[in-house]
């Protein structure tokens, strides 16, 4: 558990931020015949990459061009990421863009799915070795 800690840690902190940006895009489409509403966001994927040393294709920095490229080591993993990084909230336009709106709600969703689908599948493999183990 000392080892996979930091990264179940960090996953719900992930799975927290997605939630609020769910509510975020939900409180955009509420108030989309409001008046002079301007639509909210939350940016927070650049500062995660930054606090995991990676960069945009979620490969590891290099930062000499004489050093290899390094490999994950999860015994260096400390898990300080999810106290690095702050979510960016951000207005946007005067008015809501239904079809962004609609795209971002989707594409959250299917994040927000894949990683309750790997918390699952996490935590029946420590189910399985907990009860079957000692057979």
């Amino acid at each position: 558990m000392k080892l996979t800690r930091p990264h179940i840690e960090l996953t719900a902190k992930v799975m927290d931020l997605q939630l609020e940006r769910q509510n975020l895009v939900m409180a955009n489409l509420a108030n989309i015949a409001t008046p002079n509403y301007r639509p909210r966001e939350i940016a927070f994927e650049k500062e995660l990459q930054r606090a995991l040393n990676q960069d945009a294709h979620g490969r590891m920095t290099r930062t000499e061009q004489g050093h290899m490229p390094a490999v994950f080591d999860p015994n260096s993993f400390e898990g300080q990421a999810e106290k690095v990084f702050k979510p960016r909230y951000i207005y946007g336009e005067d008015s809501v863009n239904l079809d962004k709106e609609m795209a971002t709600m989707s594409k959250n969703t299917l994040q927000y799915n894949t990683l309750t689908t790997i918390m699952q599948r996490y935590f029946t493999g420590v189910n399985k070795i907990i009860t079957e183990g000692s057979k």
